[in-house]
């Protein structure tokens, strides 16, 4: 059903018999498909935000020239008259979201099928994902449901002492506790620092846990990041991606990766650049395997995309920020949103990044659960800077401590190890 006539009549109705249920109705104006019905729930909402009672009279006037537009004082009276009780009205009001989310997703198939292209595809997808969750809503937990959550977690403290997934680093587990569902997690630096390297190790240990990981690749096509796993995984020289001079050890050692990584629960994603086409690809996983918790990792703020109109760049970072911060409560999954950050750190004598180098911050460090920097001193001074050492800062975390780890940066693999690990070079 893509209209239903007597659900918006007794919404409306109800709201006419007592004016206290408005509080309880959530719907917007465009929920109804009777542009009479549209035209009075307007009239309600200015009504009850200018503080005013909503009755008959308060709605005739508001309405004023647009009255024998919606039927008239007899239409408006007719439809409270005909409401028994407003004990339904929560039960209408899903039935009208019902109707709405059915014609809109029949309009926009309609309009794919007019028109149909692989970029309209994805509009599609996208848009029917978010007509999915409009007007859904989950009960809360109560306080005692919190408390007994709480409890079972003390009582079962994790094997490995970590409450979030592990990194793969040791140091940076102890400050962490792993990366934290429902967390939003800036991984920012200057270019070449290795975020991306970083993200991708990140990104492989967790495979190798057996979970699944979603990356948004907005710099970078995936086959370039494959390659760039793969460099990790079988320790293969970056150059020789371009060169094309693998010996016959790089061959071996790459098949045996690529057998490891066919496992894996990777997927990689070019063309999504907002937070909604995101949440579709995501939740659309998440659906077909619910047992499995994902890791989403960003590749980068600065290149995504708002589908809304913003006075300033940083406003619209700041609103992509607090949509990716609801994504992660929404999907209780980690989110690592990786971020560049501004010039100003080149001007300074001591070049590690400060929280105010965030590049067209907005509210990213409000929104941040966890924000960490890469600083390579030899990426500066290449004489007497300490040759592939890094220094993971951790500027913010809401529930730990901050503070900085010591990490080594093996550039020609892309890949991060601890200081005290030796690896044998396979140049």
């Amino acid at each position: 059903m893509i209209y239903n006539r007597e659900a918006e009549q007794s919404v409306i109705g109800s709201i006419l018999l007592e004016e206290e249920v408005v509080k309880d109705v959530t719907l917007r104006a465009d929920h109804f498909n009777d542009r009479r019905h549209q035209l009075i729930y307007e009239a309600v909402c200015k009504i009850d935000q200018a503080g005013e009672p909503v009755n008959l009279v308060t709605v005739t006037t508001e309405l004023q020239k647009n009255i024998n537009e919606v039927g008239g004082v007899s239409y408006l009276s007719g439809m409270a008259q005909s409401v028994p009780t407003t004990a339904n009205i929560k039960h209408h009001q899903r039935l009208i979201l019902d109707a709405y989310r059915n014609r809109k997703t029949k309009e926009q198939a309609i309009t794919y099928a007019s028109n149909p292209s692989e970029e309209a595809l994805d509009v599609m997808m996208s848009r029917l994902e978010t007509y999915r969750e409009e007007g859904m809503v989950e009960e809360e937990p109560t306080t005692y449901d919190t408390l007994l959550e709480i409890a079972r977690d003390m009582a079962n403290p994790p094997a490995d002492g970590l409450t979030g997934f592990a990194t793969g680093y040791s140091d940076v587990d102890r400050m962490t506790g792993g990366t934290q569902a429902g967390d939003l997690i800036i991984l920012a630096g200057r270019p070449s620092m290795g975020k991306t390297a970083f993200a991708l190790n990140l990104a492989g240990h967790h495979c190798k846990q057996g979970g699944r990981v979603h990356i948004f690749s907005l710099e970078m096509g995936r086959k370039a990041l494959m390659k760039r796993m793969l460099s990790c995984e079988a320790e293969i020289h970056g150059q020789k991606w371009q060169k094309g001079c693998f010996s016959h050890s790089d061959y071996e050692r790459c098949m045996e990766s690529m057998g490891d990584m066919s496992q894996w629960q990777l997927h990689l994603h070019e063309r999504d650049t907002t937070v909604a086409e995101m949440r579709a690809r995501v939740r659309h996983s998440m659906r077909k395997d619910k047992h499995t918790k994902p890791m989403i990792i960003i590749d980068y703020l600065q290149l995504m995309t708002s589908p809304g109109r913003h006075e300033r760049r940083d406003l619209e970072i700041g609103a992509m920020t607090r949509e990716l911060k609801q994504l992660a409560l929404e999907l209780k999954v980690p989110i690592i949103l990786l971020s560049q950050l501004s010039r100003s750190v080149e001007q300074r004598k001591d070049k590690r990044p400060l929280m105010s180098d965030l590049r067209e911050s907005g509210n990213i460090e409000q929104d941040a659960d966890m924000v960490a920097f890469l600083y390579r001193d030899d990426y500066y001074n290449w004489t007497g800077g300490k040759k592939d050492e890094v220094e993971f800062l951790i500027s913010k975390q809401r529930n730990g401590p901050v503070g900085n780890v010591g990490l080594r940066f093996m550039k020609e693999y892309g890949k991060f190890v601890s200081r005290t690990k030796t690896v044998e070079s396979n140049i």
